[in-house]
């Protein structure tokens, strides 16, 4: 009898883990976004830096997220001016698996450091009434206007020995395998000739 209560208890068990998978995974349909945020300086002339944004937003989920919109509010404008694009931008859906980027460029003539808060997304999602919100990555600190040591005139022939060294080695290697069973030695050549005599 407690062999029957033991095994009637491990079913039922059994059937609730079977089942709860399927209900976890029915509350999971909803998007998922991610988003990856990333700067690069250009220095155009003396005293000025030009400052390039790029944000691209993944939709990761299962579910098209609604009117989403980007705001990127952690540029001062006592630091830059924007030359390009604005620093929010919206969008009316983003499918599942889908990827929408936004780039601006800013300009900078005040020398500083500068540590950038991730972008806030929001978007709305069908079965919620409340509007959802992802952050971007944040970027690493951007040394605005920095002094950069200036790079060493032979570095890029390190880097490019450090990179391809060894296929240059191999393909010397085999040139020059090919080279002496191709051409006949003097040495060969005196010998035929003597026996040709």
């Amino acid at each position: 009898m407690a062999n029957q209560i033991a095994n009637c208890l491990i079913y039922v068990l059994i059937a609730l883990f079977l089942a709860s998978p399927s209900s976890t995974l029915a509350s999971s349909d909803a998007p998922f976004i991610v988003a990856h945020k990333k700067a690069s300086l250009h220095k155009l002339k003396s005293g000025v830096e030009r400052v390039s944004v790029f944000i691209d937003i993944y939709n990761q989920g299962s579910a098209t997220a609604y009117d989403v919109s980007l705001t990127d509010d952690s540029w001062s404008k006592d630091v830059f001016d924007i030359i390009s694009g604005n620093t929010s931008a919206s969008w009316e859906r983003l499918d599942a698996g889908a990827l929408v980027s936004h780039v601006f460029e800013l300009e900078s003539k005040i020398k500083s450091l500068f540590y950038g808060a991730p972008a806030v997304i929001r978007f709305r999602v069908p079965t919620k009434a409340a509007l959802q919100e992802a952050f971007s990555t944040p970027i690493l600190p951007l040394g605005i206007l920095a002094d950069r040591p200036p790079e060493k005139k032979f570095e890029w022939v390190s880097r490019l020995l450090t990179k391809y060294g060894s296929l240059i080695s191999v393909t010397s290697i085999v040139a020059l395998f090919v080279y002496l069973v191709a051409t006949p030695s003097k040495s060969g050549a005196a010998k035929g000739s003597k026996k040709k005599r």
